[in-house]
């Protein structure tokens, strides 16, 4: 069955162009994947459509609140699927998690707003936290856009050329390499002669070379 994502979220309208453009759209189109944008206030009980409060013990901001969220994922989940909060204080986000959560059948994402959640929903509905990195963004929406784009890229028919994956960065712990195409000679700037001789063998070596160049400068963590 192909995976299935729930995405739980104050501002649905913001994921309309994200899900219907580009290669992403494509697959979704194709049926190698299905993406749900769920309003959380559609859960909610009053008039106003209430999804969050002022926290309790005082401060800025505003809190969603437990029964919305809740009654939400109470409705949405299926057996095994996997419920995930997109947080900045969560488990960084990577190329092995991307690839991990793609062989998943069914994710719920639910965006963080505000200043954040009840703990109460983390504590016993939320399976796991995960970060996009170490900044704060205006809401969660656009985190789990990166993560269903991310892995979205590992589910079988969804890129048109599948060994695409194999010589991007992080994938191999490197950086990529400098691209060129047409034309060979750009205002006075030329490709490397070695992309241009047709000896795949030098041309990998070459790439090699300039991905392990790049990581150094701007990556060493990754060589260690």
């Amino acid at each position: 069955m192909p995976l299935t994502i729930d995405i739980l979220t104050l501002f649905p309208r913001m994921l309309d162009g994200f899900l219907a453009e580009s290669i992403l759209g494509k697959g979704i189109a194709a049926g190698h994947l299905t993406v749900n944008v769920r309003d959380l206030r559609s859960w909610t009980t009053d008039k106003h459509r209430t999804a969050d409060d002022r926290p309790f013990g005082g401060g800025a901001g505003m809190v969603v609140k437990p029964e919305p969220v809740f009654a939400a994922i109470e409705q949405l989940q299926s057996p095994g699927c996997r419920r995930i909060y997109l947080t900045p204080d969560g488990t960084p986000f990577s190329t092995n998690l991307a690839r991990e959560l793609s062989q998943q059948q069914h994710l719920i994402l639910l965006s963080g707003h505000y200043e954040g959640i009840d703990q109460r929903i983390r504590n016993h509905v939320i399976d796991q936290e995960i970060s996009i990195g170490d900044y704060v963004l205006t809401n969660g929406t656009l985190a789990a856009a990166v993560v269903i784009d991310a892995l979205a890229r590992f589910i079988p028919g969804v890129l048109g050329e599948e060994n695409s994956l194999t010589h991007e960065s992080f994938t191999s712990k490197l950086l990529d390499f400098p691209q060129y195409t047409r034309p060979a000679e750009f205002r006075g700037m030329s490709v490397p002669e070695v992309l241009l001789s047709g000896n795949h063998a030098e041309i990998e070596k070459w790439r090699l070379a300039r991905q392990r160049e790049k990581t150094s400068q701007v990556r060493p963590d990754l060589l260690k």
